[in-house]
């Protein structure tokens, strides 16, 4: 029973620093740029094998999290002056050979019906018209409210008073390629009462889903936050749940993709995703598909928001700013842990504006984390780290087994999210699959590319303590989590393989105590 004792003491405390650290792996405000400007900041990026045609790849990028649904009236757009991108890197040098750019822009509709509209979604039923004691200039039975929202244009669509369009552009071998335009974005779910059908078959959300042909699919909108953790937890001096042993789980509970142990302070949230499933064979070097065995299989992903480099104010009130058509980057994202667990604070800045093929530059933090040591020396040695250079993690920074094929030009270093191409799916659900991806023996999971299913905060926080080394993949290093194992949505198992936003009337954040920590099934959170 000695190691009981240690895990409510040292470690509880130890642990805590790692998953502070972890608890941004999916870079929820993880760097002072993006804590003050909060529409560029990239809360997740995913790449996997697409489970419902495993011919295709998934891309998404998550925006601006931590969005509280019923916080009206404009209920959180993207932002038109932001260019959102997402790159990728066949040919192993750090630099990106196939690009998805997204545009958009804001329609603000103000028919006669709505030019006193005071929140930028309305509709109730069939519609309501004035009364007859409506008091002049609005005459008995002049339509008051427009029907309910249950389309993204034309009949139905009468209350979106604000509404988004975007464009999704391809650049490839200097070649730029428009895959589509005019395209609607799903607004947030404003509620039952006016958004009748919002996650229903053929309702808003799945009308945000567009084939634009070729095999290549995109959705943009909001959605329910798909990233989980106890942040309550860590923030309160690192206080883990007794119920999981100050933070290392037990056996059965590290075995459980089905439940929580604590409670997810990301329950209830939105954020902005958007998401483009493509073939292979267009994001491979020569256009094939190739087994996992072959260094062509594997290709470096990630995800960047950049903003106009110059931004000029008019003097007349209500005119445009001016916007130069150079891009400066503020924020990208490739693993789910480099900038959050391993790069310094006062260097994420920089981390963040740079490019993948300059991070040599950043190299000392991963090669010696600071984050491990501090582990090693709060618990008195308990866990143990591996000596640097932590080559251990260099798989995260370069082509390397056990995600990229024996042989595959390792490149330079540079943070990327590899996934092997070749290695096909593990459906969801089936024995194979495991919340733990790699660490777990699922082929296809984190860091093998991303999948929302992915717990990037057990594997981040293990992965610092040096689990991918087999010597040290022993308890605790291999233990260590903070009980929170799922989503509180379930998943969908189609593009876009995210959960439709939540409701803002009936949006609730469940909390230690309350029934239920995966939105009303499942065991209730712990004390």
């Amino acid at each position: 029973m000695q190691h009981r004792s240690f895990r409510r003491s040292a470690l509880a405390l130890a642990l805590g620093l790692a998953l502070g650290s972890a608890a941004h792996a999916a870079n929820h405000r993880e760097a002072p740029i993006t804590a003050l400007d909060h529409k560029a900041d990239i809360a997740d990026f995913f790449a996997f094998r697409s489970y419902a045609d495993p011919t295709k790849v998934t891309l998404i990028l998550d925006v601006d999290p931590l969005l509280e649904p019923s916080n009206g009236p404009t209920l959180f757009p993207f932002d038109p002056e932001l260019l959102y991108a997402i790159r990728i890197d066949n040919n192993h040098d750090g630099i990106e050979d196939v690009v998805f750019e997204f545009r958009f822009t804001t329609e603000i509709r103000t028919p006669d019906l709505l030019k006193g509209a005071f929140t930028v979604a309305i509709g109730v039923g069939t519609g309501i018209d004035a009364p007859s004691n409506s008091p002049p200039p609005v005459a008995p039975g002049t339509r008051v409210v427009p029907p309910a929202i249950t389309a993204l244009d034309g009949p139905g669509s009468e209350g979106l008073t604000l509404r988004q369009r975007y464009t999704v552009t391809m650049v490839k071998s200097g070649v730029r390629t428009v895959l589509g335009s005019g395209l609607f974005a799903v607004p947030s779910n404003a509620g039952p009462r006016t958004m009748p059908n919002y996650d229903r078959p053929g309702g808003l959300y799945e009308q945000g889903i567009r084939d634009l042909g070729g095999g290549v699919k995109v959705f943009a909108g909001t959605v329910d936050d798909p990233f989980w953790i106890d942040l309550g937890g860590t923030f309160d001096t690192l206080n883990f749940r007794t119920a999981v042993g100050g933070g290392v789980l037990t056996p059965t509970q590290d075995a459980d993709d089905t439940q929580n142990f604590a409670a997810d302070d990301v329950a209830g949230f939105n954020v902005n995703a958007i998401a483009i499933e493509v073939p292979i064979a267009l994001l491979t070097r020569d256009g094939q598909v190739h087994a996992a065995t072959d260094p062509l299989a594997t290709i470096g992903t990630w995800g960047t928001t950049s903003r106009p480099k110059v931004k000029t104010y008019s003097s007349v009130p209500g005119a445009k700013p001016l916007l130069s058509s150079n891009f400066t980057q503020i924020q990208r994202m490739g693993n789910a842990l480099f900038n959050e667990l391993i790069i310094g604070l006062g260097s994420k800045d920089r981390f963040s504006m740079d490019q993948p093929k300059n991070d040599a530059q950043f190299a000392a933090f991963a090669l010696d984390p600071l984050l491990a040591r501090v582990l090693n020396a709060a618990t008195a040695g308990e866990v143990s780290i591996p000596t640097p250079p932590r080559t251990d993690l260099l798989p995260l920074v370069q082509y390397l087994p056990p995600i990229a094929a024996s042989g595959t030009p390792t490149g330079p270093v540079a943070d990327l999210l590899r996934l092997n191409t070749g290695v096909p799916p593990t459906l969801p659900g089936t024995s194979g699959f495991s919340r733990l991806g790699l660490l777990d023996g699922d082929a296809a999971g984190y860091p093998n590319g991303r999948r929302p299913q992915d717990d990037v905060t057990d594997i981040s926080a293990r992965a610092v303590v040096g689990v991918f080394n087999p010597a040290f993949n022993v308890f605790p290093n291999n233990r260590i989590g903070d009980g929170v194992n799922v989503n509180d949505k379930p998943y969908p198992s189609t593009f876009p393989y995210l959960a439709p936003a939540l409701s803002g009337r009936d949006s609730r954040h469940l909390d230690p105590g309350e029934p239920g920590c995966t939105a009303g099934f499942g065991a209730a959170c712990p004390p």
